[in-house]
């Protein structure tokens, strides 16, 4: 624990004959930006190519196609309108659902249980 200590002093206070060194702005600003361009590819970038990724895909329903929603709801698409989707879910109902719900779209063969495995 001795050796530890006396490390941490050693590193807080400068050599002897020598003053005290500032980096100055750049010594901030350099890792800062290093951080920062870290950040933008690990996390930033990729949100941004998933989220173009769904833009395109909602763009791209038309009526007929079965989509599954954010709240579980399976449907057919009936009409297409400038924010919504007018959806079958069953006989003699439908509803009319946001845009921004659509998590993706089914194949037309696709069963409610494989929607889990490839998830």
């Amino acid at each position: 624990m001795n050796l530890v200590n006396t490390l941490m002093l050693g590193m807080m206070t400068p050599p002897a004959g020598q003053g005290q060194q500032s980096g100055g702005m750049m010594g901030m600003i350099v890792p800062m930006i290093c951080i920062f361009g870290i950040m933008y590819m690990m996390m930033i970038r990729p949100q941004m190519k998933k989220e173009k990724e769904r833009k395109k895909l909602i763009e791209n329903i038309k009526s007929g196609d079965r989509v599954l929603f954010c709240g579980g709801m399976i449907g057919s698409v009936v009409n297409v309108n400038t924010a919504t989707f007018s959806v079958k879910i069953s006989d003699n109902v439908k509803v009319d659902i946001a845009r921004g719900a659509v998590l993706r779209v089914l194949e037309k063969d696709e069963a409610p249980g494989d929607i889990e495995k490839s998830a």
